[in-house]
């Protein structure tokens, strides 16, 4: 009977953890597992999760495609791209 609860409860965290996962863009299958897995520790964790559409962008001075900031080359050229001047990091289109 308890282990028949505690499953009930871990797929109502994981369908829950899925669901937010996927509104944030990410995927609602891996954040099922996580959610399903460690209930109260997935939830948390996808609460707490940033999307990627939030991250500052770049162009790569080289060819002009845009980038995540984080992204140290570009994957089209082979440029090495450093820190750029804070007037040329834009905020993504939502």
């Amino acid at each position: 009977m308890a282990g028949g609860v505690y499953v009930l409860i871990a797929l109502t965290f994981g369908i829950a953890t899925g669901v937010i996962g996927r509104a944030k863009g990410s995927s609602f299958l891996i954040w099922l597992l996580v959610g399903t897995v460690l209930p109260l520790l997935g939830l948390i964790g996808v609460i707490l999760y940033r999307p990627e559409t939030e991250e500052p962008e770049r162009s790569c001075p080289t060819c002009g495609k845009v980038l995540k900031l984080y992204v140290q080359v570009c994957p089209r050229c082979g440029t090495d791209l450093y820190l750029p001047d804070p007037s040329e990091v834009t905020q993504p289109r939502v």
